[in-house]
């Protein structure tokens, strides 16, 4: 799985997400746009791709994705824009969009995961006439017979 290029993928979803969402409809500057594109490509990725998908499949991750990127987008939108409508509309708006790049992105990542496995998997196979078995058992302290 190639890192970087789901990062460059995730990061050019937020920017053209944004870029509609809150510049194309509303009028936001570019650093805002870059900004939350970061902010955004960072955070999905660590807490959506790295922690969520693995654990919790690829329906869970989406709608954390969905939800994370909304409620980063109205908190930090809330301290950087000015307009109520602005903000309520430009995190819907992206969040959807970069919601549905994400399905994208996690096919991907499913299957180049998978891949992988398959291929650790042959190349770390056990002999099975090599494979001992162990017992273990609790030890017993001795009895003292001749106190």
């Amino acid at each position: 799985m190639n890192k970087t290029l789901v990062l460059a993928l995730k990061l050019a979803s937020a920017l053209i997400a944004f870029a509609i969402a809150l510049d194309l409809f509303f009028d936001a500057t570019l650093a805002d746009i870059i900004s939350f594109s970061l902010l955004v490509t960072v955070m999905s990725y660590m807490l959506g791709d790295r922690i969520i998908l693995p654990r919790l499949g690829n329906r869970n991750a989406l709608i954390a994705d969905f939800f994370l990127i909304y409620a980063s987008v109205w908190v930090f939108g809330s301290v950087l824009l000015n307009s109520y409508l602005q903000i309520a509309w430009g995190s819907i708006i992206a969040a959807g969009i970069i919601t549905s790049s994400e399905i994208l992105i996690h096919r991907y990542m499913l299957k180049s995961s998978a891949a992988n496995y398959e291929e650790s998997s042959n190349e770390a196979s056990l002999n099975p006439r090599l494979a001992y078995g162990m017992e273990m058992a609790e030890e017993k302290e001795p009895t003292r017979d001749w106190d």
